[in-house]
């Protein structure tokens, strides 16, 4: 596996994990991920995505191989799931402001940093609603500010756009682009190998479980990412690339 051409800010290495009822989940894995750059992973359902993000997130631990940090302070990873998983009976600004209230600050301080994370995600003037009163889109901006307001250096994201219509997609797939653009290395799990061209610097494909990486691109694409792009040859090509990658990695033929 080709390493980054600038030092790896993550290095998984010999990373496997066999569950306890024997199923083979995940085989050595080994990849690095440069700083400051959106990491697309594809695969066929069940190879194994999602926990992958898991055992990076430490919420899983693998049964060989190491997650190794390799940044200037410790590793502070925020992970964002395909369900908001808000609190019901809390207000946006309370749910937004969980992480830091759990780290000990107080209820005011919490709600002053939040706030600029609430206007920047699009949701001033809701700080008071509840996760009921909001539309899916809505939803999924209030668990991105709530992981991004804790300042991580490592987001991962688990399919957050999957249950939205497709105009909000795209929507929110260009202010990610935005809001991750603040020196934090992204690792996005899609099922969408137009939204992983689109968002990524790299796609890693996966293969059918066990889970292993067989296919590490370079996404080709200007630095500044604009929908416009979406209807380029280039960024038809490489989707289309991809798509045999990915029906190659499921065993379609």
């Amino acid at each position: 596996m080709p390493l980054p051409s600038h030092d790896p800010i993550l290095r998984l290495q010999d990373l496997s994990l066999r569950h306890a009822n024997g199923v083979e989940a995940l085989a050595p894995i080994d990849v690095a991920l440069e700083p400051d750059r959106l990491n697309a992973i594809v695969g066929p359902s069940g190879c194994g995505k999602s926990t992958l993000l898991r055992v990076v997130a430490g919420l899983l631990a693998p049964t060989t191989g190491t997650v190794d940090w390799r940044g200037s302070g410790p590793m502070r990873p925020a992970f964002v799931f395909q369900d908001p998983t808000l609190m019901p009976w809390a207000s946006v600004a309370d749910n937004i402001a969980l992480p830091l209230r759990l780290a000990g600050r107080s209820r005011a301080e919490s709600r002053t940093a939040v706030q600029p994370w609430i206007e920047r995600v699009g949701l001033a003037g809701f700080e008071r609603a509840r996760p009921h009163e909001l539309s899916g889109g809505m939803r999924m901006r209030a668990s991105l500010a709530r992981a991004l307001a804790t300042g991580p250096n490592l987001l991962l994201l688990d399919e957050p756009f999957a249950a939205l219509d497709e105009m909000t997609r795209f929507r929110l797939n260009d202010e990610l682009l935005v809001w991750a653009n603040n020196g934090t290395t992204v690792l996005f799990v899609t099922h969408s190998v137009f939204e992983a061209i689109y968002l990524a610097d790299r796609v890693l494909v996966m293969s059918a479980r066990p889970g292993r990486i067989v296919a590490d691109i370079a996404v080709e694409g200007p630095n500044t990412r604009a929908r416009g792009w979406r209807g380029q040859a280039d960024y038809a090509r490489q989707c289309s690339d991809l798509s045999l990658r990915l029906e190659a990695a499921a065993g379609i033929s």
